[in-house]
This record gives structure tokens, sequence and C-alpha cells, in this order.
């Protein structure tokens, strides 16, 4: 029987409220930040943004911040916050950088990984180079698949407990199929208190270092620096993260 990925977390309203909670600010969001300050981007795009935490976070620092999310539900998150009408909120994706200029694309939270159709990453590149002002970057982040993190996905070793309005919550990943280098998955939500239980299914890609290094200079801009872990420390084979600085190539 064929799953197809419903993407749920982004999407279902009760989920969607429960974002923020389980992917809070941290060493990340940290990095992003430090990344911002460091070349000195004034003006940022956040590519799907989600619901606008670390949007907000930039816009707090000064930056002038464009928000660009395809979900409905999460813009709707993201436009009751503290400092939201700071920013300018956008729904749809890449597309929607027609027109736009601006020193910074910010692609956080693996953002990168939910694009697996090749031609539409490549589009989405050619839009970013389009959109960034001379001297301009690309910023994101991708999961090392040389670690095979997929591999850790059961209750057992992924679970944990969170608080929050509706009382305390269980979330695990559940692995449902690896084939060739996409992963179909589960985040499964337990309401403790009701036994009520979500099901987000979603699909991410996990391109290698080298593939994302040629797709970012094919679509027109030079790798500056490829980071593996939220304290800058340069890439390696067991690095959990491959953070991407690219500046569009004249």
């Amino acid at each position: 029987m064929t799953i197809n990925p419903t993407y749920a977390e982004f999407s279902d309203p009760r989920l969607v409220a429960l974002y923020d909670t389980a992917n809070a600010l941290g060493d990340d969001s940290d990095f992003f930040c430090h990344i911002a300050q460091k070349l000195s981007s004034t003006s940022i795009i956040d590519l799907g943004c989600g619901t606008g935490l670390l949007t907000c976070e930039l816009a707090k620092c000064g930056h002038k911040m464009i928000g660009v999310e395809p979900s409905e539900e999460m813009l709707k998150v993201a436009q009751r916050k503290n400092c939201s009408e700071q920013v300018q909120w956008i729904k749809g994706g890449y597309e929607k950088l027609e027109g736009l200029q601006t020193e910074m694309v910010l692609m956080t939270s693996h953002v990168a990984q939910f694009f697996i159709d090749d031609e539409e990453w490549q589009k989405m590149l050619k839009a970013t180079h389009k959109t960034l002002k001379p001297g301009g970057h690309i910023v994101f982040d991708s999961r090392n698949p040389l670690t095979k993190p997929w591999e850790k996905w059961t209750r057992e070793t992924s679970s944990k407990k969170f608080n929050t309005p509706n009382g305390e919550i269980e979330m695990w990943y559940q692995l449902l199929e690896l084939k060739n280098n996409c992963v179909l998955y589960e985040i499964h939500y337990l309401f403790i208190k009701t036994n009520e239980k979500l099901v987000s299914v979603n699909k991410l890609i996990y391109r290698s270092q080298a593939e994302i290094t040629q797709s970012i200079v094919d679509g027109g801009f030079i790798v500056q620096n490829i980071y593996g872990d939220w304290e800058s420390s340069p890439f390696g084979e067991k690095s959990p993260e491959m953070i991407f600085v690219a500046v569009r190539n004249e």
C-alpha cells in the first residue's frame, strides 16, 4: 500500500498550535541570528518561515524581515506574535520571490530537505539568486545523510515529552520507508490526558554534501562555508548538520 505524505504538522491547526513548543528557539536559531549579523544583512527573506519564531526574533534584532510561507495555518500563528507587525508576511513558496530584493535568503529547520524534486530545488535556487542583491547570501541547513539519523526514528529512541496548554504531549518519529535518498516517516503526537493521537506523514530528501554544493554552483552561487554544527565547526563525515553559506556569483 502506498502511503503519501500529509505534512499535517504544517496544516492541522491542532498540530500547528504545538509547533513552537516542539521546536523552540535554540542553538540553531542563535547560529542564524549570528550569521545574519556577521554578514551585515540588513534585509532578510525567511523562506519557509513557518510560525515565524525566528523571523520575529531577527526582526527584534533590527533586520528588515519578509516571511514567506505556503501554510496558511502557520502564517496565522506567525501574525499573532509580538513584533509580527514589523514583518512583511507573504503566503506562498519560492515563486513569491519574484520582484523582491534582499541581502539574504534564509531556509531554516531543514526546509531545504522538503524540496524532493531536483528540478524544483534548482528553480528555487535560481529564484533566490535573482532576488538577492549583489553580494547577497543564501544560508540553509540540511541533515548529514552520512550519519543516517533515520536509524534512530523509533518510539524507543526518539520519544520526548513536553507540556502544552492542552496538557502533556509525547512526540516521536517512526521510519516508514527509505528509498534511494528519500525518507518517508511519521511524527506521532500523543495527548496523554485524553489518549488522543495525531500523526503527520512527512517526506524528506537527503542530498549529499557534494550534490548540494554542485546544485548551489549551478544556481549561480559560490559556496563560502559549510559548517557541521551550530557551533560553526567545519563540516566532516560525522557532522550532524550541513549548514551552507553561499554568496551570489556576479
